[in-house]
Formats: C-alpha cells, structure tokens, sequence
C-alpha cells in the first residue's frame, strides 16, 4: 500500500513510501482510510518532542474511513461501513491505564498517512451519518477533547464557557457548548477569526492582543462572577488568567502548552474558589463515541480551515508548527 514515512523527528523529513498492506487478525478490521486531521502531537513528535517514537514511522494519529476487510470473530462492523479510528485502540474505557494508553497510532503504532490500516474492531466508532470523511477525521482528538470538557463542568442552559484560541478543539467545544445551550466567550489575537467564531454563536469575544487582561473582562461579562469552564490551551502564560477568569466551584479544563508547560500558581483563589483543574489525555473509544453521538445528534460540522493531499506533508505540518494561521482543524484528504 502506499504510505507517507517521517524518517526522523523533523518537520521536513517526510518521504512516499509502499509497505506491506495489514492483514486484520481475529477480532480485527481493515480500513481503508479515507482522511486524516492533524494535532499538536503530531507537530511535537516531527519535532522530536514527544517521546515514544522510532523512526522511521507512519505519521498523524487522528484518520477515518470505511472497513473492507473483517478478521474472525467479529460481528457488529460489516464491510463498507463508515468508521472513525481511535488514537489509543487499547484504552476501551474508563479511567486511563499504563498499558492502555502507551501505545498510541501515529506515534508507537502506524498513523493515518496510509491506505489502510488494521485495528481491533472495538477501537472504531461509527461515522455520524451527515458528516463527510474529513469531518470526521477530526472528532478522535478534537472531538473527544471538546466532549470531555463539556462533561467535566456539567455544561448546560446558562453556563458560561470561556475558550483561549480558535484551534480544533476551541471551535468543536464553541458548536457543543451551543448546542448544550451555553453562553460561550472566545478569546484571538485575530478579528477576523472573532467574527467566524461569532458566526458559529459565540456570544462575546475578546481579542487578546488589544484587551491582554482578557481575564477582567470575563469578569466584566460575567457581573464579577467567572466562568463555569474555560478550555485552558495557553499553558504558562495564561494558566493565572484562566484561574482568575473561572466562577466558584468552576472548572479549569487544561489541555494545551502553546506558551509553555512550566507555570507559577497562586493556590489561594485555587482554594478559596475550590476550583477544579482537570487535565486531559484526550479520552477513551467510549468516550469518543460518545462525542460522535453528540456531534450527529446536534448535527454539527466540525470546521475544516484547509484540506492537504498526502504529498503535501511538510508544507501541512509547517503550517500547524507555526500556530495561529489556521481556524478549526486541518486536514488530509487521502487520495493517493
């Protein structure tokens, strides 16, 4: 089959390839995918700063497509059937294990950038049926991400969720947190992104480069009172702000690093608020099907900013690398 290879932990170190096409064992299915979406661990395993990977591999975690092969015992998954691959085909369910969570597609185990791949027929989720292939390349990570956020504040009617950027994973919990009737605040360094993010119901937006104390604002928004949840992507520069920003008894939902790992805390309004700091390894199959049911029950369209042919691996990853450029995901369409 053929393939795209990264031969060693840099951006630009993508070549074409044909390997072996998988054989689906017992229990197994084969899918010939059809679209992949990037993430920042991709980026940081092309960058050398992830660790797990030897090289060369068959890079992007996050892909869907639809089954044309079914390996013994497996009963529920037919042929042509649309599916969604998990990042983590291990982690089934429940809270995260070692050994369920170390091996990961795209990093310890062959990527998306494929024809085809081979999984455990229980690491696939159906395709919500109004969505295109590309749409749902985006829900394994993103997707599960957005979901597991709005679950951990108990988003509702009248919450208030406040979201750092305009990547995937802001934008997909913008169209949950919508959908579960939420007042939704957006932060960007870009206008223009701020008027999409209004025309997908964001209800105020704040851009951070005019208005840097975004973090008074939403107090301002919100009568001195914070945020239910805010989707923490800013890391150490904006971790404090995001404390600040949050309601008692609110959630900080930390999933990103964009300025950094490393931060200083006040415990104090950590205390006080006895606010909840939940990180996220992005989730389990069960919780991406949960998401994905979320996302065809809503009838939502995940934001694809811009569609990439294989061949164009480099140039995709670059433009991921250099953050901020992009609006919702980016995607490959895998027509070899």
């Amino acid at each position: 089959m053929k393939a795209i290879e990264l031969t060693a932990p840099r951006l630009d170190a993508f070549r074409a390839a044909t390997v072996a096409t998988p054989e689906p064992q017992r229990g197994e299915v084969l899918i010939r995918l059809r679209a992949a979406s990037l993430n920042f661990v991709d980026v940081a395993v092309a960058s050398g700063n992830y660790p797990g990977p030897s090289f060369p591999l068959i890079p992007v975690v996050d892909g869907a497509g639809e089954i044309v092969g079914i390996g013994e015992g497996v009963s529920r998954l037919a042929v042509n059937d649309r599916v969604i691959a998990h990042a983590k085909p291990r982690w089934i369910g429940g809270r995260p294990r070692p050994y369920e969570t170390t091996e990961m597609r795209g990093v310890t185990l062959p990527g998306s950038l494929a024809e085809y791949v081979a999984l455990p027929a229980n690491a696939v989720v159906p395709v919500p049926a109004h969505l295109s292939f590309e749409a749902a390349a985006t829900l394994p990570i993103a997707g599960t991400t957005a979901w597991n956020a709005i679950r951990a504040a108990d988003v509702g009617p009248g919450s208030v969720v406040v979201l750092l950027g305009t990547g995937g994973v802001s934008i997909l919990t913008l169209q949950l947190a919508k959908a579960a009737g939420a007042t939704v605040v957006i932060t960007s360094s870009s206008d223009d992104k701020l008027e999409r993010a209004k025309a997908l119901g964001a209800d105020h937006l704040i851009n951070y480069r005019t208005t840097p104390d975004w973090d008074a604002k939403v107090l301002e928004l919100t009568g001195g009172v914070g945020a239910d949840l805010i989707v923490e992507t800013g890391g150490s520069a904006t971790f404090a702000r995001s404390v600040n920003a949050t309601a008692p008894g609110g959630t900080v939902f930390t999933i990103g690093f964009v300025t950094g790992t490393e931060t200083t805390a006040n415990l104090l309004p950590i205390i006080v608020k006895a606010l909840r700091v939940v990180g996220n390894n992005t989730g389990s199959v069960s919780d991406l099907h949960d998401a994905a049911r979320a996302v065809g029950a809503a009838r939502i369209e995940p934001v694809v900013d811009k569609v990439f042919s294989p061949d164009e691996a480099a140039e995709a990853y670059t433009h991921m690398a250099a953050g901020g450029l992009h609006f919702g995901k980016l995607v490959f369409g895998l027509e070899w």
